[in-house]
């Protein structure tokens, strides 16, 4: 089970790789463009649709919202531009995915940004 739950993980991870590719290139149609964008962003978000916290729908986006737009996006998508898009997705998985350290500093800054305000705002409430 953990076995199979691991590979549709890697399939999912590979697919929403093809849909960035696919978000590059200039074949793609721009309306299938804004769509495949929202779903790459989406995924690659650490922000929820419906958190996680919430006992059983909390993940309902990661197994049903997200796997559903990914399937949708792939059909806006020309054959031959995906045929391109699977190859360098697979490449790509092949040679992992490189770092990006500043975007990575920025996410975290922003973070502890939204955690300092919130303990400066909450404090008075709790003193």
């Amino acid at each position: 089970m953990i076995k199979k739950a691991k590979a549709w993980a890697k399939n999912l991870k590979r697919k929403i790789f093809i849909l960035y590719y696919a978000c590059k290139d200039d074949r793609v149609p721009w309306y299938a463009k804004v769509f495949i964008a929202c779903i790459v962003a989406y995924a690659f978000s650490p922000i929820d649709l419906i958190p996680d916290f919430i006992p059983i729908i909390g993940y309902l986006d990661e197994v049903i919202f997200l796997p559903l737009g990914i399937i949708l996006a792939l059909k806006r998508i020309p054959k031959d531009v995906l045929s391109v898009c699977e190859v360098k997705a697979e490449v790509l998985m092949r040679n992992g995915m490189p770092k990006n350290w500043i975007g990575g500093c920025i996410i975290i800054l922003i973070w502890v940004a939204v955690m300092v305000w919130a303990v400066i705002k909450l404090y008075p409430l709790f003193s």
